[in-house]
């Protein structure tokens, strides 16, 4: 039980911090691009209460982490936030700038994968400091929920991100054909989540990420 406390206290900063950047960079875009509906709404904003989803960003990861740690492995966290709301038809160039908004949020987790990085080699460089040891496991954490963000939401499926690129790159006619899948992405997210065939998809490419990531902190 205690290394459970311990490994669930490890991970909660590194989530907290991985979903609320990500959807408020999606805030941040779409006023940028001429959309208010975001701020109006409040959620531009780094306060994590503002964006927390109780099933998607507690519960679920919350649980597999207390599966995973229980079984003596290494999670592959998954969850998700309340969306931020974004009105495409009011930004200046509806489908070219949603290209842009999309890409926010992904691009955030990118940026804070590097962060975690940097400060896991700093970690590591301070071995005699009491806090070195919980520090490096915290931002192994972060690079680990980052990288998975980040390539989950670029998987082409609406609504997720890579979904809203590839409307904003498709052609108009396959674009709104493509665009109907959105009611169904979520779905049809969870049977390829839940039949390994996402994990199968993500996992080389969070793996290579983290090569890339260990590479780039000289390891």
């Amino acid at each position: 039980m205690q290394e459970l406390i311990v490994t669930l206290t490890i991970w909660a900063l590194p989530v907290l911090f991985a979903i609320t950047l990500h959807e408020a960079a999606h805030g941040y875009a779409a006023r940028h691009f001429g959309d208010p509906t975001a701020e109006l709404a409040g959620r531009i904003s780094l306060n994590p209460l503002r964006h927390i989803d109780p099933m998607g960003t507690i519960l679920v990861p919350g649980l597999i982490v207390a599966v995973s740690t229980l079984a003596g492995g290494s999670p592959m966290l998954f969850g998700w936030a309340k969306p931020v709301p974004v009105n495409f038809g009011r930004l200046r160039k509806p489908k070219a700038d949603m290209l842009w908004v999309a890409a926010a949020g992904p691009f955030a987790n990118l940026v804070m994968a590097f962060a975690w990085a940097v400060l896991f080699r700093f970690a590591l460089m301070s071995p005699e400091n009491v806090y070195a040891l919980p520090m490096a496991k915290m931002a192994d954490a972060g690079m680990q929920i980052n990288a998975v963000l980040l390539f989950l939401n670029l998987f082409p499926l609406p609504p997720l991100d890579g979904g809203r690129i590839a409307v904003s790159l498709l052609p108009a006619g396959p674009a709104y054909k493509f665009a109907q899948i959105e009611p169904y992405g979520f779905p049809i997210l969870l049977v390829l989540l839940f039949t390994g065939i996402l994990g199968d998809i993500l996992g080389p490419l969070v793996a290579f990420f983290r090569f890339a990531l260990a590479t780039f902190i000289g390891l």
